[in-house]
């Protein structure tokens, strides 16, 4: 829409979508309003657009996934949960075990990774694991862990749901529901939490191709859900030296492609906890909005991914590193 286009002018063009039985999506800025029009070969209906007043130019989305891509919106998208913002200037940490082993072990890793300065507590209640006989997690009494640790220090929770009845439930204890790279591509699922409001966010299946990652993006957006974020967490390659080959490549590359915010997972792009701080920095200089990594007090008794798990020692000089970077960027002129 034009500059000048009044709200009625708008609300004519929205209407004239939906009789033509397509689905509007308005988007506001702040200096013009944006109508997407999804459905079918929604471009083949520009003529009838034609004569409404307050169109400044109608444009065919090229890419297969509209709502993620740029040409749909221009500015990032910038996820607020309370007082956390994802996706503007700053890094978001977002750190805490692979698994809720129990209260004492997640309260005393909350504690020290909020003292350090992240944002964001993660760990799985619910784990999908390749064997059957590995830790599944605790379920809810899981979530009412992560609640509590939330409570007491102001971390927001990040935690994984794995099927789709299991949203609404995971829901209620969360403020960011993930999903899983073995379940990037179960579609029920992210209907149903794109459905469910809250934000998620989605990482990348370990086979998965960038378009197929911001296609699966799509179910979600698709479903009326704006607050998604990206995860990168590593593909599989013929490297056997790693768990998996972290794809910095695509952290960029998405957001030359995409609006939305793109978080990475060392601990699961290497499966070493050696590799976990550079391939974190490395991320951070390559423009990734946030990072997720995995904590414990004891790594070595660990019940799931020990074996990439920072100790405490080790994520704090992770924390000085990252601040060290940051400041550096920041004083960095704009391109």
């Amino acid at each position: 829409m034009s500059h000048q286009a009044s709200t009625a002018q708008v609300d004519a063009v929205v209407e004239k979508i939906g009789e033509l039985g397509l689905t509007p999506e308005l988007s506001k800025g702040e200096d013009r309003s944006i109508i997407g029009v999804i459905g079918g070969n929604a471009y083949a209906y520009r003529e009838a657009f034609a004569h409404l007043p307050g169109i400044q130019e109608i444009v065919q989305i090229t890419k297969p996934y509209k709502l993620a891509s740029r040409e749909w919106k221009t500015r990032d998208t910038v996820i607020r949960i309370g007082d956390v913002s994802i996706g503007g200037d700053e890094v978001v940490m977002m750190a805490g075990p692979c698994s809720v082993e129990g209260v004492e072990m997640l309260m005393e890793t909350a504690r020290h990774v909020a003292a350090q300065g992240a944002k964001i507590l993660r760990g799985g209640a619910f784990k999908p694991r390749t064997s059957p006989y590995s830790f599944q997690g605790l379920g809810e009494e899981g979530l009412k862990m992560l609640a509590r640790a939330r409570e007491e220090t102001g971390l927001k929770v990040i935690t994984e749901v794995v099927t789709p009845g299991d949203v609404e439930l995971v829901s209620r204890y969360a403020d960011i529901l993930q999903i899983g790279t073995r379940n990037m591509q179960n579609y029920t699922l992210l209907q149903e939490a794109g459905r469910s409001g809250h934000p998620v966010m989605l990482k990348r299946g370990m086979s998965s191709t960038i378009e197929e990652w911001l296609l699966a993006a799509e179910y979600l957006l698709s479903q009326g859900n704006r607050n998604v974020m990206l995860c990168e967490r590593g593909i599989r390659t013929f490297e056997p030296a790693t768990r998996f080959t972290l794809d910095i490549n695509a952290v960029p590359l998405v957001r030359e492609l995409s609006h939305l915010p793109v978080i990475v997972d060392p601990s699961q792009g290497t499966g070493r906890w050696s590799l976990v701080s550079p391939l974190a920095l490395a991320s951070v200089a390559a423009g990734a909005n946030g990072l997720i990594v995995e904590v414990h007090p004891h790594p070595d008794d660990a019940l799931s991914d020990g074996a990439q798990s920072l100790d405490f020692p080790t994520f704090d000089r992770l924390m000085a590193d990252l601040q060290r970077l940051t400041g550096v960027l920041s004083a960095q002129p704009a391109n």
